[in-house]
C-alpha cells in the first residue's frame, strides 16, 4: 500500500467512489496490472513517480486484474498492462504496454488541467463577445508561458479561422508537435479545408441563380457546396457534390471526390456518411 496521497490501490469495492466519483473531481488514471506482467513491473514505478511529480493533477489507482476478475473483464482487459484514464466520471482515453516516459507525458498532458487553459476559456469568451483581437493577444501570451499546452493553439486557430484568415489558422495548426493526434485539430483542419472554397452568406442566392440558369455551372455547384458544408447544411453539401461528379467527375482535379472524402472524415459515424460512401463507390466503379 503506496503512502503517497497521489496513489491509491483499489478493487470491487472501492472502485466507483475513487474512479467514477473521484474522477468528477480530478482525473483518476487506473493501471490494469498484475504480478506476473513483466512489462507492469517496468510501468508501475514510472506511473508513480509521475503521479508524485504532477502533485495531485491526477489520481494514480492501481488495479490487480488477477484479485478483480470481474471489472478486468468489464473494462475489456486483455491484455496488460492497460492504463485508462477517467474524467467526469468516464473513460475518456487508455494506452496499452510500458510506453516510454514521453510518451506517457504527452498522453496525460493532453487530458490534464493547466494554469493556461483557464486564459483559453476567458479568450473564448471575449472572441464570442467581439474580442477578437484581446483573445488572440492573451492567448498569444499564454503560448509563449505554457507552450506545451495545445489547447492554445487550437482556440488561437479556431478564433483565426472564424476571422477568416485561412492561412493564419492552418500555420497555427502546422506548429502542433508532428506527432499531436487530436480530434480536435483534425476536425479543424477539415473545416480549413471546406473555408478556402466557401462563399460569403451573401453570395449564396447568387450561385443558386446560376445553378438554375445553368445546371452544368461546375464553379457555382461546388462553392455552394463548400457553403452549405460551412452552415452545416450536410445532406445539401453531400446532393451537390455527388450531383457534380455525375455532371463533371474532374472538376478541378477531381475536387468533388477530394471533398466528399474530406467530409465523410468530419462526419464520422453520421449515417449520413454510410449512405453517401455507398453512392460514391457506385460512381466510381
Amino acid at each position: 500500500m503506496s503512502d503517497s496521497p497521489y496513489i491509491i490501490e483499489i478493487n470491487e469495492s472501492n472502485f466507483e467512489q475513487v474512479v467514477i466519483q473521484g474522477s468528477r473531481q480530478q482525473p483518476v488514471l487506473v493501471d490494469f496490472w498484475a504480478s506476473w506482467c513483466q512489462p507492469c513491473q517496468m510501468l508501475m514505478p514510472l506511473l508513480a513517480r509521475l503521479a508524485e511529480e504532477y502533485q495531485g493533477r491526477f489520481i494514480l489507482a492501481k488495479l490487480n486484474t488477477e484479485e478483480n476478475q470481474a471489472l478486468a473483464t468489464q473494462f475489456g482487459i486483455r491484455s496488460i498492462p492497460n492504463v485508462k484514464l477517467f474524467v467526469d466520471g468516464r473513460e475518456v482515453d487508455e494506452f496499452a504496454g510500458a510506453l516510454p516516459e514521453a510518451s506517457i507525458r504527452e498522453f496525460l498532458d493532453k487530458h490534464l488541467p493547466r494554469a493556461s487553459d483557464d486564459t483559453v476559456a476567458q479568450a473564448m469568451q471575449a472572441w464570442t463577445a467581439g474580442d477578437a483581437e484581446g483573445a488572440l493577444a492573451a492567448l498569444a501570451q499564454a503560448r509563449q508561458e505554457d507552450p506545451g499546452n495545445p489547447r492554445v493553439p487550437l482556440a488561437m486557430a479556431r478564433i483565426q479561422a472564424g476571422m477568416g484568415d485561412i492561412e493564419a489558422a492552418e500555420a497555427t495548426l502546422d506548429g502542433l508537435p508532428a506527432d499531436h493526434d487530436d480530434s480536435e485539430a483534425a476536425q479543424l483542419r477539415s473545416q480549413l479545408f471546406f473555408a478556402k472554397d466557401a462563399p460569403a452568406p451573401e453570395e449564396i442566392p447568387g450561385l443558386m441563380t446560376r445553378l438554375q440558369q445553368d445546371e452544368n455551372d461546375s464553379e457555382a455547384r461546388y462553392r455552394l457546396a463548400m457553403g452549405q458544408i460551412m452552415s452545416q447544411d450536410y445532406p445539401a453539401a453531400v446532393e451537390q457534390l455527388l450531383t457534380l461528379m455525375r455532371k463533371d467527375r474532374g472538376y478541378k482535379d477531381e475536387a468533388p471526390r477530394k471533398a466528399l472524402l474530406k467530409l465523410f472524415d468530419l462526419l464520422g459515424d453520421d449515417p449520413l456518411v454510410a449512405q453517401a460512401r455507398r453512392q460514391l463507390f457506385n460512381m466510381m466503379h
